[in-house]
């Protein structure tokens, strides 16, 4: 079973459902046949590599509310973080274009650090308050998760997996997805928003059983099996 997570680093709701999906994966009795892919989606592409003002500021000037209605916000989405075990510091948030995050994303990816990479990145911005559009950072973090910095390095210095975040960009375009987190499974399923894991845990079981239908198995011949059936055995 696949499941594609379209999401930003610095996107708080999407590190929220990234723990409640591995929180639903927990409890999911073939989670060792779940291959978990993070596609690039980006929050605001215009937003420079290290964007002036703090996170509240920014929020406050997106979407037209003044500081104080802004900070309660950031409290909001910081007291639904640590319900599943994350510690937000937003007031150290420092805003970054998440492109150069993202093309390491998938450099981490052709090492088989992909997962690794992308909770460090997150826990840095959230909780760290490192700033991500910054190029050693993001070598520094690579290393941390056991990627080779030169070679990270390397990529960041050019336009390496550019067209990558490219088509993860177009690919969720085509899924009609315009917020994050957004959950695909096996190209079949959609799920929008940070949902509770329990509905991320019944989307896994639906999408397995109606990929791994129960095959009933009959005798050729002779009587039927014995079994109890409604109002047959004595209780």
């Amino acid at each position: 079973m696949q499941v594609e997570v379209f999401s930003d680093v610095v996107c708080p709701w999407c590190y929220i459902g990234k723990r409640r999906l591995e929180q639903a994966l927990a409890g999911f009795a073939h989670a060792d046949d779940v291959t978990v892919t993070f596609r690039s989606f980006q929050l605001d592409p215009t937003t420079p590599k290290d964007a002036a003002g703090t996170l509240t500021e920014r929020l406050a000037d997106k979407y037209g509310v003044p500081l104080a209605q802004a900070e309660a916000m950031n409290e909001r989405v910081s007291t639904v973080a640590a319900s599943v075990g994350l510690d937000f510091h937003l007031d150290r948030a420092h805003p970054a274009n998440t492109l150069d995050a993202h093309r390491l994303l998938h450099f981490a990816a052709e090492h088989g650090k992909q997962a690794e990479l992308k909770e460090r990145l997150m826990r840095a911005y959230f909780t760290e308050g490192l700033r991500l559009g910054d190029a050693q950072t993001l070598v520094r973090l690579a290393a941390e998760v056991g990627l080779d910095g030169d070679a990270a390095r390397t990529a960041l210095d050019g336009d390496e997996y550019a067209s990558d975040v490219v088509e993860d960009l177009s690919l969720a375009r085509s899924f009609g997805i315009s917020a994050v987190p957004f959950f695909v499974i096996d190209r079949k399923y959609g799920i929008s928003g940070a949902q509770e894991s329990a509905v991320l845990l019944q989307a896994l079981e639906q999408a397995w059983s109606e990929a791994n239908p129960l095959t009933m198995v009959t005798a050729a011949a002779g009587p039927a099996a014995d079994d109890c059936a409604d109002g047959s055995c004595a209780v």
